[in-house]
């Protein structure tokens, strides 16, 4: 699992170590990854931490690897390491959208990359943390936008190569959730975000999407968008786009 250090990633090494799963830990942040990996460890459970820098092909080769000599095999993948940008584009620097492309989208190309052999093998499961901009448009986040859009072209096609392989996809689509991904968010320049990131309904809880997240995966679901608020907005986006944007950017007036 990637990102396993905070936020969503947290929630859901938690949530399926109860549920008898062995796992491999990923993040950048090692110290509190190691925390979490004797956490789990000292409930009785199975895990191990890999430091790991997603935007590094060899990295994530080198992360499966450990878990596969460690467990025999990868039967779910989770990749769920992301970040974000708060900045209009026209006052954003293109590394900065290049940036949030390597960690979001080839992260989860490459950890996918290196495990699908164990994957097409043991006919597992890929999970996908990707958002309710992949489907829809995100003003002032264009660069997270597209990197989350690529996740669903991506991942939906591999799902439709993979179909005789017995390998399934579940592509998850939430809205705001509580993490601390817009406070560590990147600004235009690079440097740390001074835009409010703006936010439509009630942030859900890590652990509530964690707990959806779970059921998803041991059903084999293609597509998760949990919750009331999140499968209103992807609804609107979908059968309204003009008004989907107009409201999204009205929101951004007002919290201006």
């Amino acid at each position: 699992m990637t990102g396993a250090a905070g936020g969503i990633g947290t929630a859901l090494v938690r949530r399926f170590a109860a549920d008898g799963a062995r796992l491999a830990l990923c993040d950048l942040d090692a110290a509190p990854l190691a925390g979490l990996a004797a956490e789990v460890t000292e409930a009785g459970g199975d895990a191990f931490a890999v430091a790991c820098d997603v935007t590094s092909q060899a990295d994530c080769t080198a992360m499966v690897e450990g878990a596969t000599r460690r467990f025999g095999g990868v039967d779910v993948l989770i990749a769920n390491a992301g970040i974000t940008h708060l900045s209009s584009f026209r006052d954003t620097d293109v590394d900065v959208i290049r940036r949030v492309m390597d960690v979001n989208f080839f992260g989860a190309v490459y950890c996918t990359a290196a495990a699908l052999p164990s994957l097409v093998l043991r006919r597992g499961q890929i999970v996908v943390l990707s958002s309710l901009a992949g489907v829809a448009p995100l003003a002032t986040r264009s660069g997270y936008a597209a990197s989350k859009h690529a996740l669903n072209g991506f991942f939906g096609s591999l799902r439709a190569e993979l179909a005789s392989s017995g390998v399934g996809v579940t592509l998850v689509c939430p809205t705001f959730v509580r993490t601390g991904i817009g406070e560590r968010a990147l600004g235009g320049d690079g440097g740390t975000a001074t835009m409010r990131r703006t936010e439509i309904g009630t942030p859900v809880a890590p652990e509530d999407l964690a707990e959806a997240i779970h059921r998803a995966a041991l059903s084999r679901r293609r597509l998760l968008v949990p919750f009331r608020h999140a499968k209103l907005a992807y609804l609107v986006a979908r059968l309204l786009p003009g008004l989907y944007e107009r409201m999204m950017v009205r929101r951004i007036v007002e919290d201006a």
